[in-house]
């Protein structure tokens, strides 16, 4: 299995929300919300389920476990597989399916390792990889404001479901997974997933990547806003002139995010969480986000900024080589540079293929702000 910390003790204290919080820095990943400090790799797991509790129950909504049942099948044709999966909750069922592409070949004894792919996906992924093409927007649908509710995930749950269409694609990763630990025909290694995705596909395979602990590796493309972007900082990009996407742009926009997260967009200061967090919910598995600072929009310092601050704690827990973040121009959105290719590539190498002497110190940006100051001590502040 991916590296994991043991699960919380019982007596860790999960609210959904913390009264009185006011911070307009990021808030310090190692206070627990009671005040008291992360001090052991223990207390971190304490850590992350606070987390966890609070970005659903301030931003993501709530993010419900397997249904009642659900069952799955698997036929392969050539090299392209299709994994169909039956879901039952409460007198209500759905079914979807994704289709597998193999690489040619005899897989190997553990399996092929798989790459979950948003929408398909736009990364170069090397050979000796399945991809699965994750149809995630059938799943919650994101064409704008009107599509709150709607998607098989809703027909599921119900359309009162607090789930965003965040923590709706998460569920069907889950189940995804779900199914392929109990179908042998597959031939996937389950110790061997990655997920990604591109602008709002990354920032749903950042959300993936955080709350599905077998997915040992995530790669958010282009995130921005609501991805690897921190929202406070977002928005002090647009206080200096940047145009970019904030909160309360986004909230309007689509639905990525739960209709309570409105009640705090205009006012950060009182969310005890921020992006940084949800990064760091990865830990201690892997994270290599990816950014383009052609495009004011995507929040080019909110990115590095909020990586920044994430990566303290793969610092603390002795891990930095997890976490990697790579921020250049001068290609399209969406469209792969091919300088970064290395450096996918040996996130893949050490991560999925455990070639643990590949080297992933990659941390860096070309600077490309637009004009708008960076002082870290002004935002991390622990």
């Amino acid at each position: 299995m991916p590296q994991a910390f043991p699960s919380p003790s019982a007596s860790c204290s999960t609210p959904s929300t913390v009264a009185g919080f006011n911070n307009s820095a990021l808030p310090n990943p190692f206070i627990f919300n009671e005040g008291t400090p992360v001090q052991t790799v223990e207390d971190w797991s304490c850590r992350r389920a606070q987390i966890s509790a609070l970005i659903q129950g301030y931003e993501a909504g709530e993010l419900p476990g397997p249904p009642d049942s659900f069952s799955g099948s698997f036929s392969l044709s050539g090299t392209r597989g299709t994994l169909s999966i039956t879901a039952r909750n409460g007198g209500n069922s759905i079914s979807f399916s994704s289709t597998i592409t193999y690489p040619s070949g005899t897989a190997p004894a553990a399996g092929w390792p798989l790459v979950i792919a948003y929408e398909g996906g736009s990364i170069p992924i090397p050979s000796g990889f399945a991809v699965l093409s994750y149809s995630n927007s059938n799943m919650a649908e994101q064409n704008d404001a009107s599509s709150r509710g709607q998607g098989l995930f809703y027909e599921l749950y119900g359309t009162n479901a607090t789930a965003s269409a965040m923590t709706a694609w998460v569920w069907g990763v889950s189940r995804i997974i779900d199914v392929l630990e109990t179908t042998p025909a597959a031939k996937i290694n389950i110790d061997a997933i990655a997920v990604t995705g591109c602008s709002r596909d990354g920032k749903g395979a950042l959300m993936a990547g955080a709350f599905e602990p077998r997915i040992a590796l995530t790669i958010p493309q282009e995130s921005g806003s609501g991805g690897d972007a921190c929202w406070r900082l977002s928005l002090w990009e647009q206080d200096n002139g940047s145009v970019v996407q904030t909160a309360t742009e986004i909230v309007t926009e689509n639905v990525w995010f739960s209709s309570n997260f409105a009640n705090y967009v205009d006012n950060l200061s009182v969310l005890p969480i921020d992006h940084h967090l949800l990064a760091a919910m990865v830990a201690p598995r892997a994270l290599v986000s990816f950014e383009n600072t052609d495009f004011a929009w995507l929040s080019p310092l909110s990115s590095f900024g909020c990586m920044t601050a994430a990566h303290t704690v793969f610092q603390a827990l002795g891990i930095p080589q997890n976490h990697g973040f790579e921020q250049i121009g001068g290609h399209e959105h969406c469209a792969w540079p091919a300088n970064l290719t290395a450096s996918l590539d040996a996130f893949f190498d050490r991560f999925i293929l455990n070639e643990t002497s590949t080297s992933t110190n990659f941390f860096s940006t070309n600077d490309v702000f637009y004009g708008v100051p960076w002082n870290q001590s002004q935002w991390i502040n622990w």
